[in-house]
């Protein structure tokens, strides 16, 4: 068994990982980075990335077909093959190489295998071909392993094999009936995809769709889903799962029956923390770990735990954001600076408490940031509510010919700034970041009348938004 050591141990090589790693490397720190599958992670092989390519086909006919002169020249469904190709090549084909030599031209050393703690400060690595090493950090460790899908416990569902996010994305064929359990943004991302595709598609969701959103928004992409042949099932449990030859079989608590070739589990994310020797240092495995702005564990003064593993938000951007602040804080402790924990300071993650942004891609968008009506009356919150029809702005009439949006603002009443926005509809992911930088820069509604917004874009939803507030409150 070799022994290394370095200043900083990172166990998970997906972006969040190589943030950390980064930034602590760039603060003059040594690191060294274990990944067990894949550099780059989860988003790059089996979610953000492949999941976006399986989309943007359909999206993009669908933009063409709504548009005089435009619909005239559009096919009804995009090329399989070629999205399928398409999807490959955005994933480099499941290799990692690019990101291989990137850690190299960062400084960064990997070491492949299964790392857990082995005590404070230590972690053991198993590597593929059964080697062992063991890593010692002078100062810190950082744990970056993200997310698993969550598999309910119903009767026969492990024994089907069931798809996760992962099988999904990675699909080499389009078949013809796939069921969908769950109705949150992975559901609503594949069962858009797959129909754009051909296949036959069902979505089972215990609730509405996309709760936690906007309760309008879940309405609007149920009825386009609806709209375009998708058969959406909510307020039903799938209570039994068989095999009956290929057919998959999902018994619902109605008592009818679901025939599928196969079925999507999309019901939620587990911490990838149960084999990661959580228990030699005092931590429970499995558990999701608990921080302090500074991504440090709880309890600990070397531990961090930073992107999903730690469940603030469960986003890339999100994890990637953290990381910074974590690599640079690890670099400034390791170092004997002063490290500020004032709100703004790049040592400490604020951002992931009211206002996280969050785009979900399905046709139309759903683009949110921030509380929903229901959260800030739930903390409290002297609101106002201003609503506006994107359809109405005039920039949605070069986008298409039939438009269909909605768009919200949360005030607070108190200080009258944003606190919440959402918007839904086609390309309104490019308005999220204005309503993002409204919201943590804590912009007031009378500063916001002078930020100009271009004619005619639906960027001017802003202005309709602040004469809608304005007429309210006169």
């Amino acid at each position: 068994m070799s022994e290394r050591t370095y200043d900083l141990i990172v166990i998970g090589a997906g972006p969040v990982g190589e943030n950390v790693a980064d930034r602590a490397v760039q603060g003059g720190l040594s690191v060294v980075i274990v990944e067990s599958e894949l550099v780059g992670g989860e988003c790059s092989y089996w979610a953000c990335m492949p999941s976006k390519a399986l989309l943007r086909a359909g999206a993009a006919l669908r933009a063409a077909r709504d548009v005089d002169g435009a619909r005239q020249v559009t096919g009804e469904r995009p090329d399989v093959a070629g999205v399928l190709r398409r999807r490959t090549g955005m994933t480099h084909d499941w290799s990692d190489d690019s990101q291989v030599r990137w850690l190299e031209g960062a400084g960064i050393d990997l070491v492949r295998g299964h790392g857990r703690l082995a005590g404070e400060r230590r972690v053991e690595v198993e590597g593929p071909d059964g080697t062992r090493t063991t890593l010692i950090a002078r100062y810190a460790v950082a744990v970056s392993t993200g997310t698993a899908a969550l598999l309910p416990a119903t009767p026969g569902l492990a024994d089907i094999a069931p798809w996760t996010s992962r099988e999904a994305t990675a699909a080499t064929e389009i078949r013809g009936r796939l069921a969908i359990i769950g109705g949150g943004v992975v559901a609503v991302e594949m069962a858009t995809a797959y129909n754009d595709l051909g296949a036959s598609v069902v979505v089972l969701a215990r609730g509405g769709l996309l709760g936690g959103m906007e309760p309008f928004a879940g309405e609007i992409v149920r009825d386009a889903l609806v709209e375009r042949g998708v058969d959406v099932r909510t307020g039903v449990n799938v209570t039994a799962a068989h095999r009956a030859e290929k057919n998959a079989v999902l018994t619902l608590d109605d008592g009818t029956r679901v025939h599928a070739d196969e079925v999507l589990v999309a019901t939620g994310r587990v911490p990838r923390t149960d084999d990661l020797g959580l228990e030699t240092v005092g931590l429970a495995p499995g558990a999701w770990l608990t921080v302090d702005d500074t991504l440090r564990v709880e309890g600990t003064d070397w531990l961090y735990a930073v992107g999903d593993v730690n469940r603030r938000a469960l986003l890339t951007h999100q994890g990637k954001y953290q990381a910074r602040a974590a690599g640079d804080v690890i670099a400034a402790r390791a170092t004997g600076a002063d490290v500020s924990h004032a709100p703004w300071s790049r040592h400490v993650a604020t951002a992931d408490h009211a206002a996280v942004p969050q785009v979900t891609f399905t046709d139309p968008e759903v683009a949110s940031v921030g509380l929903t009506e229901a959260a800030a009356r739930a903390a409290g919150r002297g609101i106002r509510v201003v609503d506006y029809d994107l359809s109405w702005v005039a920039g949605a009439s070069t986008y298409a010919d039939h438009y269909r949006g909605r768009a919200r603002m949360i005030v607070d009443g108190e200080r009258d700034v944003i606190i919440g926005a959402t918007f839904v509809g086609q390309d309104v992911a490019e308005l999220l970041h204005s309503a993002t930088i409204a919201i943590v820069g804590e912009v007031p509604l009378q500063r916001l009348w002078h930020a100009v917004p271009s004619y005619p874009t639906i960027s001017e939803v802003w202005l309709r938004l602040l004469e809608t507030d304005g007429r309210a409150t006169a």
